[in-house]
């Protein structure tokens, strides 16, 4: 009886040690995808929101969440995934977002007001995570993955990547 044994509060904590296989200074928790734990008599349902169509970790999420859960000692576990309402970088923790800028990862603005990177101008300010500087350039709408732009610091000379407003 897997909702006898368990709470949900639990399931969330769980959850809450997996990290982004992309980025693994922070938890699949505080970026958001996590949506809800439910659990039945015999498993719990765990749903998942992509960060955007097609994003190659959720399989690996799919995967971590499964196993992490199994060896927790709940063995039946279903992924349930939803595209709607999307994603949005709003859905990221403010600790989260620290994490992304001590990691050298320029977090995303606040709000997703400014769509401008994934277009063509960039937004107007991304402050560089190693020197806080705010005089910076934009040098590719793609970092190491869609979801990341990259930039160069003007002053500190370092290259960096922005996580995208989305």
């Amino acid at each position: 009886m897997v909702n006898q044994r368990f709470s949900t509060e639990q399931v969330w904590d769980f959850l809450s040690e997996i990290p982004d296989p992309e980025i693994p200074v922070i938890t699949i928790i505080e970026l958001g995808v996590v949506r809800d734990v439910a659990l039945t008599e015999k498993k719990a349902i765990i749903t998942i929101t992509p960060t955007y169509t097609g994003c190659p970790a959720m399989k690996l999420f799919e995967d971590e969440i499964i196993k992490k859960l199994n060896n927790e000692g709940i063995d039946e576990v279903d992924i349930k995934m939803v595209y709607s309402p999307a994603w949005t970088t709003d859905w990221m923790s403010d600790e989260a977002k620290e994490k992304l800028r001590q990691y050298g990862i320029a977090p995303p603005v606040d709000g997703t007001a400014d769509k401008g990177v994934l277009f063509e101008a960039g937004p107007r300010i991304v402050q560089c995570p190693r020197c806080r500087s705010n005089h910076t350039t934009l040098k590719s709408q793609f970092g190491s993955t869609a979801c990341k732009a990259l930039y160069t610091c003007d002053d500190c000379l370092e290259p960096f990547e922005y996580f995208k407003c989305i």
